[in-house]
């Protein structure tokens, strides 16, 4: 595929610290090397995505840049054997669209181990539909179940409910029949939440606790934390005794103001969720739940729908914590 170009969404630093962001045709030549070359039909918005769409150094080192930390397509060229020519696969995490050209682009270059076959159940764009986030949310439920969370045991807590990972979280738990509480800073969505399956919805405000105290009142049987900062905090200290909370995410701050009594008065469970990294297999593990018994009806309540000329709108939103669901981003077109 010599000389082919392709578009793709490209960040360029044209300063220091100065960032601009244009759709570019660009060289198949040029992308980072690896075994295997997928033309992605689908890929989606995440807030990293965002923060790497915006010159975060965190994120991304060197530019010009591609985002995407999600792609979903066909097998193009392979020389691992692992792969053939017109296979569906997934690709997300690990480096892609962090510093090796991301999915905001009609053409990925990877390395095999980092590609997933797409499950029988799914389409790519449903695989999009829940991509990195949806991911992480499953995750976040799997490891709940694992730790011997069950319905009958009360409430799960979700937190950033109107978010990419909350929303699926929310819809999943409900699906598999646990009590979901929905937090979130935009109550005007509390029927989005509602109609995902959430038996409650409760204010940003009401999910934080200031008062200092080491620990509050038992109210979940598990949360799922989206955000970090003081609301991860207030929900440690409001778990029930041998109750688990997952943390996956900082969009609120990456700090945690808490001290130890809830883990050895309570025997409470704090469960990181490392979705970018996780080993294949995991992701398949997942991915194989994702299709089959947590496979939602709701993908297109939960979904918008873009191209790459809309992101640095939707971008924009994700930034202000306007946006929610799922941002899906069509390149298929």
């Amino acid at each position: 595929m010599s000389d082919q170009t392709y578009n793709a969404y490209v960040v360029n630093e044209t300063e220091q610290n100065v960032f601009e962001r244009n759709i570019s045709e660009n060289s198949i030549d040029d992308l980072p090397e690896g075994e295997v070359l997928v033309k992605v039909h689908y890929s989606s918005l995440n807030y990293k995505d965002a923060l790497s769409a915006t010159g975060n150094k965190g994120v991304t080192r060197k530019f010009p840049h591609t985002p995407g930390v999600d792609a979903a397509g066909v097998v193009e060229e392979s020389s691992d054997e692992r792969f053939t020519a017109g296979q569906e696969v997934v690709v997300h995490g690990y480096d892609l669209g962090c510093n090796t050209w991301g999915g905001f682009g009609e053409y990925v270059r990877v390395l095999a181990d980092w590609v997933v076959t797409l499950p029988k159940n799914l389409t790519l764009k449903e695989s999009m539909v829940y991509g990195t986030a949806g991911y992480t949310a499953a995750y976040s439920v799997l490891r709940l179940e694992e730790y011997g969370v069950k319905p009958e045991n009360g409430e799960v807590l979700v937190t950033g409910a109107t978010g990419g990972v909350g929303s699926v979280a929310v819809a999943i738990l409900a699906k598999l029949g646990y009590q979901v509480v929905a937090s979130t800073g935009k109550t005007d969505q509390a029927q989005f939440l509602l109609d995902l399956g959430a038996k409650e919805v409760i204010s940003r405000e009401d999910s934080q606790d200031d008062s200092g105290r080491p620990l509050l009142k038992g109210r979940w049987a598990g949360v799922v934390d989206t955000v970090g900062g003081e609301i991860l905090a207030t929900a440690i200290k409001s778990t029930n005794p041998q109750g688990v909370v997952t943390c996956c995410g900082n969009v609120a701050s990456a700090d945690l103001p808490i001290n130890v009594y809830p883990f050895i008065l309570r025997g409470v469970s704090l469960v990181g969720i490392d979705s970018q990294d996780s080993p294949m297999n995991l992701r398949q593990k997942i991915w194989d739940r994702i299709s089959t018994d947590w496979k939602l009806d709701q993908l297109e309540q939960l979904t918008t729908e873009i191209t790459l000329q809309e992101l640095d709108s939707n971008i924009e939103l994700i930034l202000q914590g306007k946006q929610k669901g799922r941002v899906l981003v069509n390149l298929a077109q």
